[in-house]
């Protein structure tokens, strides 16, 4: 291969795959970053008394959004893409 010229074939698709991976990654912990902070559903806040109240009926509780199961599922999608991309470098 001469010299300047970039590769070609199999280690493109590695590099690109990992770079995916990384950019994959970086969303689904910005999306469970988002998850852990937000105010669950059950804690309620009052601003005159300055209080918080707990209304805890398990039928309507809930403790996850989408924010943190589609922040699981990108940060579970980049591990394994990093992971094939170990094996196919």
């Amino acid at each position: 291969m001469p010299r300047g010229r970039p590769a070609s074939g199999m280690v493109d698709y590695v590099e690109s795959l990992r770079l995916a991976g990384y950019a994959l990654g970086a969303v689904g912990s910005l999306l469970l970053f988002i998850e852990f902070f937000q105010l669950p559903s059950y804690v309620s806040y009052t601003e005159s008394y300055e209080t918080y109240d707990l209304d805890v009926s398990f039928t309507e509780v809930t403790e996850h959004t989408w924010f943190g199961r589609l922040g699981a599922l990108c940060l579970a999608l980049a591990f394994a893409m990093l992971f094939l991309a170990t094996f196919l470098a």
